[in-house]
């Protein structure tokens, strides 16, 4: 286990570099190139992982081409699609280095903060994240969106998220190895991150627009994303049910004894079909909604308690100079 006491200052470390890819052939020449320059100009060595999501385009192709020029460039190729949250854990797993850097393919996490990170890291931050400044490059939908999870997200969790902050960081090796000790599969890595604790700093960057290509994130996945870290981290939608049901019970015991003062005094009238239909449907309403939350908790039980891998790799390529032949197969 590392000493973290040790004086980083005149430390050479081993980089990391961790990138999903998922359908993103156009982008990937133009990644390779942005990113062997500047981590050639920290002077130290470095390792780019490369991790292949079930792509259905050449972006496999276009990641084995990079491999071959480059023997610091590894390949890890994944049986299927398993989502980016899985492909990062894959390349963590796989990683080697004495820092790990997390990195999207598209270059809207701006490589040029490497050396910056590097300079945190060596002051004594095991952890150095990235966090967007503005989120004009978003539409107006996903900021509304995205600002609103936030703020629900740290209100109703023990354990809050920087805003505005992605899978851009730079972890020290002794954070990366107890995120991997972190067993759940349904894996919401920002909450990970943050749960796992250590001593941690921001840098603020403007996040440009995609180089190429369209992002894989709809609306409905963003909601299926969110949803997944609420219910990773919080119990709190369950507990609120109690508080509801108490609710609806005082409501209902008030009503109960204005029905009765007023049967008492002006006499019994004929019941309002209207009004009945009214009472049934609100309270099956919460009935079901409530029966939806639990629903939710219970799936991911489900999904757990099968201890499925997160993911399954199928080949993982690493090439010396003029090697065509796969390093290892899994």
């Amino acid at each position: 286990m590392k000493d973290a006491s040790v004086d980083r200052t005149n430390t050479r470390p081993v980089i990391s570099l961790v990138a999903p890819f998922y359908n993103e052939e156009p982008l990937i020449d133009r990644f390779f190139k942005t990113v062997i320059e500047i981590l050639q100009k920290t002077g130290l060595e470095w390792e780019i992982v490369c991790v292949d999501d079930g792509s259905s385009d050449r972006t496999l192709e276009r990641l084995l081409a990079g491999a071959r020029a480059n023997p610091a460039v590894k390949v890890l190729q994944l049986s299927r699609n398993f989502g980016k949250e899985a492909a990062l854990t894959a390349g963590m797993e796989a990683s080697a280095g004495d820092v790990v850097i997390l990195i999207d393919a598209d270059l809207q996490d701006p490589p040029e903060l490497i050396s910056r990170m590097l300079d945190k890291w060596r002051e004594g931050y095991d952890v150095v994240y990235g966090v967007r400044q503005s989120r004009d490059s978003d539409s107006l939908g996903k900021r509304i969106s995205a600002s609103g999870f936030y703020r629900i997200f740290n209100r109703l969790t023990p354990t809050p998220v920087p805003a505005n902050a992605g899978d851009f960081r730079l972890m020290d090796r002794r954070v990366v190895d107890r995120v991997r000790q972190l067993p759940e599969r349904t894996r919401f890595m920002k909450g990970l991150f943050a749960w796992v604790g250590f001593k941690s700093t921001a840098i603020a960057y403007d996040r440009p627009g995609r180089v190429a290509g369209q992002s894989a994130w709809s609306y409905w996945k963003l909601w299926n994303f969110a949803l997944d870290g609420l219910t990773s981290f919080s119990t709190m939608p369950l507990r609120v049910w109690t508080y509801v049901g108490l609710a609806v019970s005082l409501l209902s015991f008030l009503y109960a004894s204005f029905l009765i003062f007023r049967t008492l005094i002006v006499g019994v009238d004929l019941p309002g079909y209207a009004s009945l239909m009214v009472v049934i449907l609100f309270l099956g309403g919460i009935q079901l909604i409530s029966l939806g939350v639990i629903g939710e908790y219970l799936g991911r039980v489900f999904i757990e308690v099968k201890q499925r891998p997160v993911y399954l790799v199928d080949q993982v390529y690493q090439f010396d100079r003029g090697d065509a032949a796969p390093a290892d197969d899994s």
